[in-house]
């Protein structure tokens, strides 16, 4: 199980700002992302590929970044 934490646009994606999926172990980012367009619909898949995720206590855009019990999935965003 991986918690997943939406913030700004993604959050409003998704309607909601949290939840929790069956992933399996040694699930990646590329997982991740593929398991939210699936269940969000083909448009989300745009907004993902732009998005970084912090995993564990690390930043990355890797899509073969492995999942930590927590991701948060972050939009870019406007500003300094």
């Amino acid at each position: 199980m991986v918690e997943i934490r939406y913030f700004a646009a993604i959050a409003d994606a998704v309607g909601k700002d949290r939840e929790t999926l069956d992933l399996p172990a040694g699930a990646t980012v590329a997982d991740l992302r593929s398991s939210l367009s699936a269940a969000y619909g083909p448009g989300l898949a745009k907004m993902l590929s732009v998005c970084a995720y912090l995993v564990g206590d690390e930043l990355t855009r890797d899509p073969h970044a492995a999942l930590t019990p927590r991701v948060d999935v972050l939009p870019p965003f406007a500003g300094g």
